[in-house]
């Protein structure tokens, strides 16, 4: 089993604590977000968890306890953008902590571990093809030798979303202008090092950007030694790359406040929300939910292959 440490929050970044206290304890519980009666207890020992993909915009709470994470193969998928507080306004500067942030992760686990996403892609008035290249120049050059690959993605236009950016002056990217843009990042990402790939941009394609893969069976085989058993993930888009893997994460629980988020970031601060003592991340267990203990395995495949 693959642990996704969360699509639908920061854990690294808002929930060190909890999540730390959950590998001590083996297992976690985990709303099922279609129904949030059904809760199931996953097992988290590392007998049955075969690698972990830590989704972040800031690792540092994380940082200091990567010890703890020695029995579990891991990597990271960063995401780095240029954007200020007036889009993502629960961030640090970029420049003063965050970059050096990356770059220090890479130093301690290998470039090959810490994957930069430069996503999502959006244009306003201030935020045109230009100026972004502009920044992903500069840090691409900051970043050359912290990182192999660079994913990138454009906005999804959900009404909520395209309703927040409105007023910087959002505009939509049409086919020709993705491509030219994604063209053009590969270029400078070549420069420096890098591979540019595209988080479920299947247009992307046809001018030689391939596909990501954020929970990369490959990188996971590499890391953990074993050949893994898994299917591509059919819970995501139909253009994502991504092995299937178990989200431990809950929706409206990521206090950064990214406008374009949609994962729903926390509103309103539920008061389980924080106790790091709790096996859920938010909330507690009611009457009427029903914990059923999910079936789990590792996906090694142990037996001598010949080629």
């Amino acid at each position: 089993m693959i642990l996704s440490v969360s699509r639908r929050t920061d854990v690294p970044a808002y929930y060190t604590d909890w999540f730390l206290n959950r590998l001590k304890e083996g297992y976690a519980l985990v709303r099922n977000p279609a129904g949030p009666r059904q809760v199931s207890r996953l097992p988290l020992s590392p007998d049955v968890v075969d690698g972990i993909v830590f989704w972040t915009k800031d690792p540092r709470p994380l940082a200091p306890y990567l010890d703890r994470l020695r029995d579990y193969p891991y990597y990271f998928q960063f995401t780095l953008t240029p954007y200020g507080q007036e889009i993502e306004p629960g961030l640090p500067d970029k420049e003063t902590h965050l970059l050096p942030a990356f770059c220090t992760l890479a130093e301690k686990l290998g470039p090959h571990r810490v994957i930069w996403r430069y996503d999502p892609v959006f244009f306003t008035s201030y935020w045109t093809p230009e100026r972004h290249l502009e920044a992903f120049s500069a840090w691409a050059a900051l970043l050359r030798g912290c990182t192999r690959q660079v994913v990138i993605s454009f906005l999804d236009f959900y009404p909520g979303v395209a309703a927040k950016l409105h007023p910087l002056g959002l505009y939509p990217a049409d086919a020709a202008l993705q491509k030219q843009f994604a063209v053009a990042a590969a270029s400078i990402a070549r420069e420096n090092g890098l591979r540019l790939t595209a988080c479920a941009e299947e247009a992307l394609a046809a001018c030689g950007i391939p596909a990501a893969a954020c929970v990369d069976r490959q990188l996971l085989e590499q890391l953990c030694g074993y050949p893994l058993k898994l299917d591509k993930d059919k819970g995501q888009r139909p253009a994502c790359g991504c092995a299937q893997s178990v989200d431990i994460g809950a929706y409206g629980t990521c206090r950064c406040g990214c406008l374009y988020c949609y994962a729903g970031g926390a509103k309103t601060r539920s008061p389980a929300m924080g106790d790091n003592a709790s096996p859920l991340l938010c909330g507690t267990l009611g009457p009427y939910d029903k914990v059923t203990e999910r079936k789990a395995a590792s996906s090694k495949q142990r037996q001598l292959q010949f080629y």
